[in-house]
């Protein structure tokens, strides 16, 4: 099927639950967190995702692709050691956020490679992972993460100083 290998399925599958479940995390809660069920289906989703691909060779050895698994595993574990570890006398539900938001950008980058060069059949949209479009393309997906980030952030800030309680 489109040239995937019976893991590349099953890697295919497991992303798009990742996928579709921090779409539905942040359209409704503006943020991923591990202390919700759904979080946790999207970090497990996402390890097992990442997991899956650094056993998928269909290009040759290790490449980008093994590398970004290996970034996304290590912004998960930084994403958790922030909410679990208090740094600077606090714990940083920021960083949490912003974590967890990048590696849904990580989902995203190699979904659009792969599906761009693959699909349609027979006269994909990319001519291959180095196509001028697809990286621009990119490079759009970075710049709607670092808007959105920033409005996390914001809204973040925002919903914080509106739980302090005053001083009497």
């Amino acid at each position: 099927m489109l040239g995937l290998t019976s893991l590349g399925i099953i890697h295919t599958a497991i992303a798009l639950v990742a996928v579709v479940t921090a779409l539905i995390i942040l359209a409704r809660e503006h943020r991923i967190r591990y202390a919700t069920n759904a979080g946790k289906l999207y970090v497990h989703a996402t390890v097992l995702t990442s997991l899956t691909s650094l056993g998928i060779f269909q290009h040759g050895g290790f490449g980008k692709p093994h590398a970004l698994a290996l970034i996304t595993l290590a912004t998960l574990a930084i994403a958790r050691a922030a909410i679990q570890t208090t740094w600077f006398g606090r714990r940083s539900a920021y960083v949490e956020m912003v974590a967890y938001s990048a590696t849904v950008l990580f989902h995203f980058i190699p979904a659009l490679t792969e599906t761009g060069t693959r699909l349609p059949v027979g006269a994909p949209f990319f001519a291959n992972a180095e196509d001028p479009l697809l990286k621009m393309l990119t490079g759009a997906l970075v710049l709607v993460f670092l808007v959105g980030a920033t409005l996390q952030v914001v809204w973040l800030g925002r919903r914080e100083t509106s739980m302090q309680v005053p001083a009497a």
